[in-house]
């Protein structure tokens, strides 16, 4: 028979490789899955038709139609959670994300964060200004709308005596 110690001493490591793997899904349950690896622009170059993707970025413009609604989107890289992160000037390219039902202007208005998944069903040309431009198309399972992201400004100042933190 085994001690109340050993049974411990087994179930303990057990339940905190648990809870540390579930500490580790950080993103929202809907964008959670494998998914290609490529960027809207990686799309266009190498005909992905078919691949499922996580794509993400900004608004550009919402298109509500009769039975559903397309957002032209600016892609950009996704952080762990899933959610639209920006560096300087780096953008993957634009793409069309079109999900039955219907996605209210006011509420997905420009610039807001969104994150689909989805499969790749083609493209569409279109144009930006005077350029045409192909857009990869995806047909939208999740249409995940981040909140907000609060603005903080920080201010520093200079410590009141010049000689505090010479040291």
């Amino acid at each position: 028979m085994k001690s109340p110690s050993m049974l411990f001493l087994r179930i303990v490591p057990v339940a905190l490789a648990g809870v540390l793997l579930a500490a580790c899904a950080t993103q929202p349950r809907p964008l959670q899955g494998q998914y290609t690896a490529i960027t809207p622009r990686q799309a266009v170059e190498h005909d992905s038709t078919g691949a499922m993707v996580r794509w993400g970025g900004r608004i550009v413009s919402v298109e509500p139609g009769e039975n559903r609604t397309c957002f032209e989107m600016l892609s950009t890289g996704l952080d762990a959670s899933g959610r639209p992160y920006w560096k300087t000037d780096e953008v993957g390219g634009r793409f069309i994300a079109c999900r039955t039902g219907f996605y209210d202007p006011a509420l997905f208005e420009k610039n807001r964060e969104v994150t689909f998944t989805g499969r790749i069903d083609g493209y569409q040309n279109r144009q930006i200004g005077g350029y045409d431009y192909r857009f990869p198309r995806l047909a939208a399972d999740v249409v995940y709308l981040w909140p907000e992201r609060e603005r903080i400004d920080v201010v520093t100042r200079p410590a009141p005596w010049p000689w505090w933190g010479w040291w």
